[in-house]
């Protein structure tokens, strides 16, 4: 049973890839720390955020916020092609991070289209 926002599984491993960009973002050159370090944190940040906000509020705005968290997190996957090809990380640093990325992006589809199933059910 869902009673919070955080027994949301999307919202749990969101906040697991908060933690891992604010770990590979340490390494970036200290001259980006206004740059990209700052835009792919606050685009990893409002994954977690928007499923939460979302969450409390009615059944249409939460798949709004759904559909935010989703754009959010294809910042963040062009925001770590971006730093790969600036060789701020290595191929296999990008790899499991897109490949959890991709995980709640599916997550965020499969909550979406449960609402949406369900307020047609209605």
């Amino acid at each position: 049973m869902i009673k919070s926002y955080n027994d949301l599984h999307a919202w749990q491993k969101a906040m697991d890839l908060v933690e891992q960009i604010y770990r590979v973002t340490r390494l970036f050159p200290k001259e980006e720390l206004y740059g990209l370090t700052s835009q792919i944190r606050r685009a990893a940040i409002s994954v977690p955020s928007n499923i939460a906000e979302g969450h409390c509020r009615s059944r249409r705005e939460f798949v709004h916020h759904l559909s935010i968290a989703q754009g959010s997190l294809s910042e963040v996957e062009t925001q770590l092609e971006i730093a790969k090809r600036l060789g701020y990380i290595t191929a296999e640093q990008k790899q499991p991070l897109l490949a959890m990325a991709g995980e709640i992006g599916r997550m965020i589809n499969g909550l979406t289209n449960s609402l949406e199933r369900h307020a047609t059910a209605v």
